[in-house]
């Protein structure tokens, strides 16, 4: 059950080893935010116990050492640590452009897109490459951003039948989120372009929490140079 705590913040047990803190129902600039600074308080004052941390569009999901935490325990030191939440500074957040080629055999679900929503496909490029995207979070594999601010007039939703293989630089739109597939996986997202960068390399991934990304529409020839350099 979810325990209320100041404010809009809730926490949930939500196993043995885990504890979910929740800042609102629905993602928003407010809510990521907060998922932020509690990142980074944490960062800057860790908890002996605390395991791993995995942020969402609202929430961060904390796992932890049961034999040196308790849930009361870790939701009375978070609690603490939350009356400090509105003097955390965040750094300035990074601006990272990612070359796309739309559309053909680079986005094989364009052509489906722009027919739900009465586009053209240079209308499509146009709004999906128009906007200044936010990282919300990592997840589903490594390097995979989970970007916010898709325009409501792109927002689609998941094929009915995922595909057993997405090629890593696939550029997709699911709901009202887009994203850049880093690896071979399958996946359910719908594919409008593909990119030559390399979404993780060596462990690192070259989009993090908090960064701001833009699509910058790229020719077929400019593809091939970037992918050969």
């Amino acid at each position: 059950m979810a325990t209320p705590a100041a404010g809009s913040v809730k926490f949930q047990n939500a196993s043995d080893q885990s504890l979910l803190i929740s800042f609102g129902d629905s993602f928003s600039l407010r809510a990521h935010e907060k998922v932020r600074k509690l990142l980074r308080l944490l960062e800057l004052e860790p908890v002996p116990g605390i395991r791993d941390l995995h942020p969402g569009y609202c929430s961060v999901l904390i796992r932890f050492d049961a034999l040196q935490l308790r849930h009361d325990k870790l939701k009375s030191l978070l609690q603490k640590l939350l009356h400090h939440l509105k003097s955390v500074a965040l750094p300035r957040p990074r601006l990272v452009e990612i070359p796309v080629c739309y559309g053909e055999e680079f986005g094989p679900d364009l052509p489906e897109v722009c027919a739900l929503h009465d586009l053209t496909a240079e209308q499509a490029i146009q709004l999906h490459s128009s906007k200044t995207y936010l990282v919300y979070f990592l997840g589903f594999v490594p390097g995979f951003a989970y970007l916010g601010g898709l325009p409501k007039e792109l927002v689609t939703p998941r094929l009915s039948a995922p595909r057993t293989k997405v090629p890593p630089g696939s550029v997709g739109i699911a709901g009202n989120q887009t994203g850049v597939y880093p690896f071979a996986t399958p996946g359910g997202w719908r594919l409008i372009g593909h990119t030559p960068a390399v979404m993780f390399r060596e462990g690192a991934s070259l989009l993090a929490i908090g960064d701001r990304v833009r699509f910058v529409p790229i020719s077929r020839e400019r593809f091939a140079e970037l992918e050969c350099a």
